[in-house]
């Protein structure tokens, strides 16, 4: 995926900070949240985004703690779903 249709998704209105499915050409989905780091713009101009998985949400709402997060390549995403 693009980086614009990344964004566009993760940024409509009321997305943000809530979970959905991140489905892979490669790899299992993941279901996780896109957070917004220091470096989040930097990162978009790459396509990579960074991503915590739904299994560390809530150490990720107590702590904020970026060490949670892995950074993924936009370029291998096939979509992004809302989990039902």
């Amino acid at each position: 995926m693009t980086p614009d249709k990344i964004e566009e998704y993760i940024e409509q209105k009321g997305r943000e900070d809530i979970p959905v499915n991140i489905h892979f050409k490669d790899r299992n989905t993941v279901k996780g949240i896109f957070i917004k780091s220091a470096d989040y713009n930097e990162l978009k101009s790459k396509n990579l985004w960074r991503i915590v998985s739904a299994t560390y949400l809530n150490d990720w709402e107590k702590t904020k703690n970026e060490n949670l997060a892995r950074i993924f390549n936009g370029l291998s995403f096939t979509r992004l779903t809302d989990i039902n």
